[in-house]
């Protein structure tokens, strides 16, 4: 199952290709995204417990910096990708919302593989996911509310039913029905692995025709994004006076963004095109989270430089 689920990129890809050429399999599963996506945020809190949040009281330097980086680097270098490239409306909407949300989950298990503090990882996924239900819509709305109207009470509302709810039933049930969660924590992955490659496909299935003229440029910025988000989170503490090991972490909590998030808002929101941008980010930072994993894997260096 371990093996199934690292292969992740692989069946987003395949999914996506399926979604591509078939479109008409997913499209009538549009409604389906936001509840895919409360079943993440779900198996989110069913990992985490309020000794993963006290945690933040030990390296309360990581998690500053983390946030800092998060939440305003990663949104202004997404608005200013996509306006350099000349993006139309609903595309600047979704760069905007994919550099506006939290960290993703996924660099809980690429922290691991590249031998990062696991602990922080997950303190600061959950932090960050926490203060994104408020400042996602603010963000967007400061970026782009004189281009769009912004709904920022409404996203706001959505965003605690969709983020906050279903983190928090999570936790409760991870405190109280300790064991039998216990049972299923290698199931957890797996499910959470299922839901976000179906959300990609709809989206795909759903945007066919714009991929085929302006996915490139659209996949371009993603890319950009998402490397340049993981080499600031790397460089910046490391020049703070971070260790290697906090550094690796920092770098995979700014860089990989919760585009599962994203894309649900820009659903729910806007229109299926503003939902390009989140379902590419979403193939590819894990193809560049997984090459980047693997090669701090075989480094030999002294984590606690």
């Amino acid at each position: 199952m371990a093996i199934t689920v690292q292969l992740f990129p692989i069946w987003a890809i395949l999914f996506s290709t399926i979604a591509f050429v078939f479109p008409t399999h997913f499209v009538d599963l549009k409604s389906m995204i936001v509840p895919l996506l409360m079943v993440i945020m779900l198996t989110m809190g069913l990992t985490l417990a309020p000794k993963d949040f006290a945690r933040a009281a030990q390296n309360k330097k990581a998690i500053l910096i983390g946030v800092l980086l998060q939440f305003s680097v990663m949104p202004l270098l997404a608005f200013l990708l996509a306006k350099g490239m000349s993006f139309d409306t609903q595309s600047l909407i979704g760069m905007v919302l994919v550099g506006g949300v939290a960290g993703g989950t996924a660099s809980n298990v690429l922290c691991y593989l590249a031998k990062g503090d696991v602990a922080l990882s997950i303190t600061m996924t959950a932090i960050s996911t926490l203060i994104g239900v408020a400042l996602t819509p603010i963000l967007t709305s400061l970026l782009i509310g004189a281009l769009v109207d912004i709904p920022i009470t409404s996203m706001l509302l959505s965003l605690l039913k969709i983020v906050l709810l279903p983190v928090t039933l999570g936790v409760l049930l991870n405190m109280y029905c300790n064991k039998l969660i216990t049972k299923s924590l290698t199931v957890l992955p797996l499910l959470s692995m299922c839901a976000i490659v179906l959300i990609i496909a709809i989206v795909v299935a759903l945007n066919q025709a714009k991929l085929e003229t302006i996915g490139f440029i659209i996949m371009l910025a993603v890319m950009l994004h998402n490397g340049i988000g993981l080499l600031l989170g790397y460089f910046i503490p490391k020049r703070l006076g971070c260790s290697e090991q906090v550094c690796r972490t920092i770098a995979f909590e700014v860089g990989m963004q919760n585009s599962g998030l994203a894309v649900a808002l820009a659903m729910k929101f806007f229109t299926p095109s503003a939902a390009v941008a989140g379902s590419l980010f979403s193939i590819w930072h894990n193809v560049s989270g997984s090459v980047l994993a693997s090669y701090w894997q075989r480094t030999k260096t002294t984590l606690d430089k």
